[in-house]
């Protein structure tokens, strides 16, 4: 497995080794051992989780507060998404930072994505599948988030007029954001 660093403390693009032929492929999408290896300290994931979109579906951007705080470990099963994150560790040298990458179903990359991030997709193609590994569980009383267009952070989705839901267009901006992580 490759750890490509994103200029952003913990928040880390994995990319893995696929083994094909005219069969087909494998990969191994999480393993312990290799995390401890080439990562560090292991995630305690406790919940999967997985939605199927639409082409133009926007997604976040979303996070669970403390005590409830997940992070998460996404891939694309079908399709294409561009995945973002958004650094709200108010202590953090990056803090109001993004970094957004392709994910697909042909790359396989995963994205390791942080308590402290607002986290969020837009699918590039119909039926894309995400799936997602997360260290908490659900809270809906702990759910917020961020405007997806806030001009502040200056994220390029690469997609004009996402559809959203009524939730994800009511989210307060980043410059009226009191986060509630260090």
């Amino acid at each position: 497995m490759k750890i490509i660093e994103t200029g952003i403390d913990d928040l880390i693009v994995l990319e893995p080794v696929v083994f094909g032929d005219e069969r087909g492929y494998f990969y191994e999408s999480f393993n312990e051992n290799v995390w401890k290896e080439k990562v560090g300290k292991v995630p305690n994931f406790v919940q999967d989780n997985e939605s199927m979109s639409h082409r133009g579906v926007l997604r976040g951007l979303h996070f669970q507060k403390p005590p409830f705080a997940q992070a998460k470990l996404v891939r694309v099963v079908a399709g294409s998404a561009i995945d973002v994150a958004v650094d709200i560790r108010k202590n953090s040298s990056t803090y109001g930072q993004s970094f957004s990458v392709k994910l697909t179903a042909e790359n396989k990359k995963q994205m390791f994505v942080p308590e402290g991030f607002a986290h969020g997709f837009v699918t590039l193609e119909d039926n894309t599948i995400f799936s997602y590994k997360c260290t908490n569980y659900y809270n809906k009383e702990s759910e917020d988030g961020l405007q997806w267009n806030d001009s502040s952070l200056n994220i390029n989705w690469e997609i004009n007029d996402p559809i959203l839901s009524e939730k994800d267009k009511s989210y307060k901006s980043f410059i009226n954001f009191a986060t509630p992580f260090d």
